[in-house]
C-alpha cells in the first residue's frame, strides 16, 4: 500500500473521477473570495492599531488568501492530503470554510471507503461550525454574521451598528448554515462518486458485451474454417494423395525400363512429379491444420528458410521450375537480403512463386521471363512475363468490342482480357466468367497481401498479348539488426 506524506491510499478505494478544468477555474476564485471576505471583517478591530501583532497577522492572512486556494489543483492526485491541509488552513487563519468544503467534496468523490467518509465528514463538520462560530462570536463590527443581522444603513459611515436580534439567533443561524454547507458538500461529493462508478460499470458492461460479440464472431469464423478444412481434406487432399500415388507408380514402372538416353530423363521427371506431388500434399495438410488450429497459424506463417527471399530459396524455386520443363530466363540482382524484413521477403517470394505457377498453369509451353531486383535504394521489384497461349489469343480476337472495353480480368485465359496492364489500386475489377479457370483468385490474394505491405501490384495483357505481373515492395529493414 503506497504512502504519501503519511496518508494511506488504497488502489481499490480510488474512484476514477475526471477533473475538469472549468471546475478548477471557478473553484479557486470562489474560495479566495470567501476567505478574503471573512478575513476583511475579522481585521476591522485591528485597523486602528498598526503596531499590534494581530494587524500584521491579518495582513499576512489577506495575502495568503490568494495562495491557499491553489491547493485545490492537486485534489485529483492527492485528495486526502489536500483535505487535511485545507482543514489546517481554516483552523489557523480567519477564513470562511468554503475552501475546506470544496476539498471535502473532492475527497468524497475520489475515495469510496466508508470509514474515511465518516471520518472526514465529522472533521469537516466540526471545523466548519467552529469557523462560523469564530465569526459570530466576534465583536459586531468585526463579524460578517452580525452585519447580516444588523439594521439597514447602520455599521458604516460613522453610524453605530444596531442589531435586529440578540446574539443567540445569530449563533444558532451560523451553526445551522455550517451544517447545511457540510451536508451540501457531502451530497455533491457522493453524487459525483456515484456517477463515476456508474460510468465505470457501464464501461465494463460495454467491454463485456464487445468481448462476447468477438467471441461469437470467432466461434462462427472457426466453424466456417472447420467446414472449409473438412471439405479441403475430403477433396483436395484426396486428389493430391491419388496424384502422389500415381506418380510413385509411374516412377516404379519407369524404373523397370532398360537404362538408355531416352529413359533416364523420363525417370528423373517421374521422380520430380512424385516429389512435387508429395510436397503439395504436405502443404495442403499444413493449410488444413491452420484452418483447424488458428492459434498455431501465426507460427506457421512466420517466414521460414523455404519461403523467405534468400539466394538458396530463389535458386531452389528457379531450379524446380526448370526441372518441370519451363523455359525460364532470369535477370536477378539482389543485395543485402540479410537486412530485409522477413515479412517483405516472404511476400516477394510468394509473388515470384505465384507468377511462375500462373505461367505454368496457363501457358505451359511459352517462354517465361523473370526479373528480380532488391536493394535498399529501390526496394524490391519482381516482374514475370510470358506470351499468352494461342487459345487465349484466339478467344480474345473472337470477343466483341463491348466486352473487350469493359473487361479487366486477372486471368491469362480470360476471353475478355483487356490489352492493358491492370493496376491493383483500382477499387474493382470486372471479371468475365470462363470455364474452369480460377487463376484470378491467386492474383487477387497476392494483390491484397502486397497492398497490406504498402506495395503495388499490376498485372494483365499488353498490346502484344504478353501477360505481365509487376510487383513493387518497399524496403523495410529487419528489426533484428
Amino acid at each position: 500500500m503506497p504512502w504519501v506524506f503519511g496518508l494511506s491510499q488504497d488502489a481499490d478505494d480510488e474512484v476514477p473521477v475526471r477533473t475538469r478544468l472549468w471546475c478548477t477555474v471557478v473553484m479557486i476564485p470562489a474560495a479566495a473570495f470567501c476567505c478574503l471576505m471573512q478575513c476583511a471583517f475579522a481585521a476591522q478591530r485591528y485597523m486602528d492599531e498598526p503596531q499590534n501583532g494581530m494587524y500584521v497577522w491579518m495582513i499576512v492572512s489577506t495575502l495568503l488568501a490568494f495562495v491557499f486556494p491553489f491547493l485545490l489543483v492537486a485534489r485529483s492526485r492527492y485528495p486526502e492530503l489536500v483535505f487535511w491541509l485545507c482543514c489546517a488552513v481554516v483552523l489557523v487563519f480567519p477564513y470562511d470554510p468554503m475552501l475546506l468544503l470544496m476539498a471535502l467534496t473532492a475527497l468524497l468523490a475520489r475515495r469510496s471507503s466508508t470509514k474515511r467518509t465518516v471520518r472526514v465528514v465529522g472533521v469537516a463538520t466540526v471545523i466548519a461550525v467552529g469557523a462560523h462560530l469564530r465569526d459570530a462570536l466576534n465583536t459586531p463590527e468585526s463579524s460578517l454574521w452580525h452585519m447580516i443581522f444588523a439594521k439597514p444603513h447602520t455599521g458604516r459611515n460613522g453610524v453605530p451598528l444596531e442589531m435586529l436580534t440578540g446574539e443567540t439567533p445569530v449563533v444558532v443561524t451560523a451553526v445551522c448554515v455550517a451544517l447545511i454547507e457540510v451536508a451540501i458538500a457531502t451530497l455533491i461529493g457522493l453524487h459525483i462518486r456515484s456517477r463515476a462508478n456508474l460510468q465505470t460499470v457501464k464501461a465494463r458492461a460495454d467491454a463485456a458485451t464487445s468481448h462476447a460479440a468477438t467471441l461469437q464472431s470467432d466461434l462462427n469464423n472457426q466453424q466456417l474454417a472447420d467446414a472449409i478444412a473438412a471439405e479441403a481434406h475430403d477433396t483436395l487432399a484426396h486428389s493430391l494423395s491419388l496424384l502422389a500415388l500415381n506418380a510413385s507408380a509411374l516412377q516404379a514402372e519407369a524404373g523397370k525400363l532398360e537404362p538408355s538416353a531416352q529413359t533416364q530423363p523420363l525417370v528423373r521427371q517421374c521422380e520430380d512429379i512424385r516429389r512435387q506431388a508429395a510436397g503439395a500434399l504436405d502443404e495442403a495438410h499444413a493449410i488444413i491444420d491452420m484452418l483447424r488450429h488458428p492459434q498455431r497459424a501465426w507460427e506457421q506463417l512466420i517466414p521460414s528458410d523455404e519461403t523467405a527471399l534468400t539466394r538458396d530459396s530463389l535458386d531452389a524455386l528457379v531450379g524446380d521450375a526448370r526441372n518441370a520443363g519451363m523455359r525460364l530466363n532470369t535477370w536477378i540482382d539482389i543485395q543485402q537480403l540479410s537486412a530485409l524484413d522477413e515479412g517483405i521477403g516472404k511476400i516477394a517470394y510468394r509473388a515470384i512463386q505465384e507468377g511462375l505457377t500462373n505461367a505454368r498453369r496457363h501457358a505451359p509451353d511459352a517462354p517465361v521471363s523473370l526479373e528480380v531486383t532488391a536493394n535498399p535504394t529501390h526496394g524490391v521489384h519482381v516482374h514475370v512475363s510470358n506470351p499468352a497461349p494461342p487459345t487465349a489469343t484466339a478467344k480474345t480476337g473472337a470477343t466483341d468490342s463491348t466486352t473487350r472495353a469493359t473487361s479487366s480480368s486477372a486471368s491469362q485465359t480470360t476471353p475478355a482480357q483487356s490489352p492493358v496492364i491492370q493496376d491493383s489500386a483500382r477499387p474493382t475489377r470486372i471479371i468475365t466468367p470462363h470455364d474452369g479457370s480460377h487463376s484470378h483468385n491467386g492474383l487477387a490474394g497476392l494483390t491484397a497481401r502486397i497492398a497490406s505491405a504498402h506495395g503495388a501490384c499490376r498485372y494483365g495483357l499488353d498490346e502484344r498479348l504478353v501477360f505481365h505481373l509487376d510487383v513493387r515492395l518497399p524496403w523495410i529493414a529487419s528489426a533484428r539488426r
